[in-house]
């Protein structure tokens, strides 16, 4: 299906071997895509942008209620510029790293003042947008402008580096040149086509080609899978195992939030207490929050959210 260049690491895909593992692959998630809110063709391109930031970090179970329910409250960036930090802060609950939601806001804004309140179609325009990264404004452009753009996420590069490459995983954290070229070239040559390609490729990644337990059996590109054909060999390095979550700082900051959000005002030191009982750790992470302007100091050794 794909031959090694010279260059170590990098394949070379001519059109009838691309077409070997985009065309089942679309015709796949035709028939097994889960229905996802912001999956409705009367998305707009603002949902797609708040759907991508949430999705970072976060299964897609929890994100599904919780951008139901942002859009009904801020359905335009300028609904979301001229809210409080604050409400958007507790409006992001318990969707982890809540730093997003701040970008969000940031973002909002920056939409408002410089694009005519109109996500930009660009994705030089989309990479000026605060908390945006190549992947987010890559799967904006393809998802919500549906321009050809390749879209890498870690589920597509597990899939195209087993598909194609015959390795079980990318070796590099960030997508290197040759994966780009790669990408590229399965792209189908139509737009549309090549924006359903590279969210039918996430998907069979999130459901089918697994990072832990790949359920091969039942996956449309056995047959031709250049990984299960090498006798799905482990790859060389390793990620790091997932760090616990229990005791890190970052459930202490999760807990220290949950005491903010539910209050009407300030908070003082000994209501943070009640959090964590660690006083160092607690500090700490007190100290974090305040730097990530998630918590704002007050007079008294009083907390709040931002206003």
């Amino acid at each position: 299906m794909a031959r090694m260049d010279q260059t170590p690491g990098t394949y070379e895909v001519d059109a009838i071997s691309g077409e070997m593992v985009t065309q089942p692959v679309r015709t796949w998630f035709e028939a097994n895509a889960r229905e996802l809110p912001w999956r409705e063709p009367d998305t707009t391109a603002w949902g797609v942008l708040i759907s991508e930031v949430m999705s970072q970090q976060t299964p897609v179970a929890r994100v599904a209620p919780a951008w139901q329910r942002w859009m009904a409250q801020w359905p335009t960036p300028a609904d979301l510029a001229a809210s409080s930090p604050a409400d958007v802060i507790r409006a992001w609950d318990r969707l982890g790293y809540p730093r997003r939601a701040l970008w969000l806001r940031e973002a909002a804004i920056k939409i408002c003042e410089e694009f005519d309140s109109q996500v930009p179609s660009r994705y030089e325009e989309l990479r000026t947008l605060p908390g945006v990264g190549d992947y987010t404004a890559a799967a904006v452009v393809a998802f919500a402008f549906r321009q050809r753009v390749v879209v890498l996420d870690t589920n597509v590069r597990r899939v195209i580096a087993r598909a194609v490459s015959g390795i079980e995983a990318p070796e590099s954290a960030s997508p290197t040149v040759a994966e780009r070229r790669l990408g590229e070239a399965l792209l189908p040559l139509d737009p549309a086509e090549a924006a359903q390609w590279s969210v039918a490729c996430m998907e069979l990644g999130a459901l089918v080609c697994t990072s832990r337990s790949p359920e091969c059996g039942r996956c449309v590109l056995q047959a031709t899978c250049a990984w299960v054909a090498a006798g799905r060999p482990a790859a060389v390095s390793r990620s790091r195992p997932t760090q616990r979550f229990t005791g890190t700082d970052r459930q202490v900051r999760g807990k220290l939030m949950a005491v903010l959000r539910a209050a009407d005002g300030p908070v003082t030191t000994h209501a943070l207490a009640s959090a964590w009982p660690d006083e160092s750790q607690r500090s700490r992470c007190l100290d974090t929050l305040v730097a990530d302007g998630l918590v704002e100091p007050l007079a008294g050794r009083r907390y709040r959210l931002p206003t």
